[in-house]
């Protein structure tokens, strides 16, 4: 769990000053790096995926949820599309990720998906830093009336990291030990506006929305400033605080059947289900 701030620059297009995003400004954050949940395996063994929760906060309005009042929750993972299409999917993989065999899922009698496991491992790279790794959200938010967007989270700068020849249980923890106690880390917040209803569909979280369509526009700056966040009250901290999409202005509403807004989140982002890394 760190601690950090969320910028909203001048001058942001007028389609996407909604929300959050509709006036410049800077709120306090936290942002918690995570694995895909629910169990804690080592590091190496995380299926190569990480994720990244935000919780900006001071942000005035009404919320979707009246259990915290001046919250926005931004929850991205690392694979760039989900590995199930919608909740009746998710639920099914649920039940074999709840018996630690999720890979039964993936090969149990529906051809489409094996597609979905090769989707995955092409997404799915062993990571050296969380820190230096992409993020998205994968499934559509509202951004203002009637426009539908996908977030993503990215480093402002190339890292360096490398995976140790023996990586220890939490080697992903340590680098960023390292990298916040060398000095200030940024994140480029943005934004991907849906333009074709077809080719970025709402409703299928395994399609990746093409880039090439509707390019990315960074919409607020994530600053991680140095510190040391590895003591067991931050770790403690990090477990006991929740991220829940439905935690949001009316502006950001999650869209669509969305296996991540409605259920794996709520899952994987509730205490003892997730390793901070």
């Amino acid at each position: 769990m760190l601690r950090a701030e969320f910028t909203v620059p001048d001058g942001l297009p007028a389609h996407l000053r909604h929300g959050l995003f509709a006036a410049s400004g800077t709120y306090p954050a936290y942002v918690r790096f995570s694995g895909p949940g629910p169990y804690a395996p080592p590091d190496l063994e995380d299926f190569g995926q990480c994720s990244v929760a935000i919780k900006v906060m001071q942000v005035p309005g009404p919320k979707l949820m009246d259990d915290e009042s001046a919250t926005q929750d931004l929850i991205l993972v690392s694979p760039a599309s989900f590995v199930t299409p919608d909740i009746k999917e998710n639920s099914a993989m649920q039940r074999w990720v709840r018996a630690k065999a999720p890979l039964g899922y993936l090969i149990d009698r529906r051809p489409f998906r094996l597609l979905h496991l090769a989707m995955q491992l092409l997404y799915s790279p062993m990571h050296a830093n969380p820190l230096e790794v992409r993020y998205y959200s994968n499934v559509p938010f509202l951004l203002g009336e009637g426009q539908a967007v996908q977030y993503s989270l990215a480093p402002s700068r190339d890292g360096r990291s490398r995976i140790p020849v023996r990586p220890t249980e939490n080697y992903l923890r340590d680098a960023m030990v390292r990298t916040l106690t060398e000095g200030d880390w940024e994140m480029d917040f943005m934004v991907q506006v849906q333009t074709d209803p077809h080719l970025m569909p709402i409703e299928d979280a395994t399609v990746h929305w093409p880039e090439d369509l509707s390019p990315y526009v960074t919409v607020a700056r994530l600053r991680m400033p140095a510190q040391r966040f590895d003591s067991d009250a931050q770790l403690a901290f990090a477990d006991v605080l929740r991220f829940n999409p439905w935690h949001s202005l009316p502006e950001h509403r999650p869209l669509g059947n969305s296996p991540i807004g409605r259920f794996q989140f709520l899952c994987h982002f509730f205490p003892g289900n997730v390793r901070p890394e």
